[in-house]
């Protein structure tokens, strides 16, 4: 089966500039994702998606191809991240190549590992999913949540009010990491979310959003201790 892996980095971020080629740990946070896909050796293509010139040569720098900028439309703050999968395989359809699945990479996700997207991939392919989607258990459960209104405290889910937590079901989010998706599939359920998909449980200790400077400390920290040799 051919299999692409596609590296979604565009150069706009308002949050944190330029923030995904900004230095994690001593090397730009891109190249984390591209490493990992590249040393996977499970792809028959690691590609960066990106509108950005200098995004591009880090790109190829670290291994992965740019044979396209992005355009004008999959650039702007209001492109899906399955806006710009469509246009990628798209591209590669008029060059006259086409792949049976891909995994989509975020470029902000350094806890990715060949290792782990080996066995996500041999995951998917032993299953008869349109996608797979790594998760993480909620630390608390959902279910007893509470929220405010008019200052005062009230449970979302009254109905749990007295459930013991171990009792509950275990929710899970998506970890913003990667996603494993049937090509086929996706071009006919346009979603990455689809009718048949699999999670692949991910721990905590190797989850963390970056969407602030503070959410960035904590994730090299977070590194440093689960990667002392790195």
């Amino acid at each position: 089966m051919a299999k692409i892996a596609i590296i979604t980095a565009r150069g706009g971020s308002k949050r944190i500039p330029r923030k995904n080629i900004k230095p994690f740990l001593g090397k730009p946070i891109l190249a984390y994702s591209i490493e990992a896909a590249v040393k996977s050796g499970v792809f028959d293509e690691v590609m960066v998606s990106t509108d950005d010139g200098e995004i591009a040569e880090i790109a190829k720098e670290y291994g992965a191809k740019v044979p396209f900028l992005r355009s004008e439309a999959t650039a702007n703050d209001f492109a899906t991240t399955a806006d710009v999968l469509f246009e990628v395989l798209n591209e590669y359809k008029k060059e006259g190549r086409e792949f049976d699945s891909f995994i989509c990479i975020y470029p902000t996700a350094p806890f990715i590992t060949a290792e782990k997207i080996k066995k996500a991939v041999e995951e998917f392919e032993k299953s008869d999913a349109d996608s797979l989607i790594p998760v993480v258990k909620f630390d608390f459960p959902p279910k007893r949540a509470f929220v405010i209104r008019d200052g005062k405290l009230s449970y979302v889910y009254p109905e749990h009010a007295l459930t013991r937590s171990q009792d509950l079901e275990s929710e899970y989010h998506d970890c913003g990491q990667f996603y494993i998706c049937d090509t086929k599939a996706f071009y006919e359920q346009k979603a990455l979310v689809m009718k048949k998909t699999i999670p692949f449980i991910i721990p905590e200790t190797e989850v963390q959003d970056i969407d602030n400077p503070t959410d960035w400390i904590l994730a090299e920290e977070k590194y440093k201790i689960l990667y002392p040799e790195a």
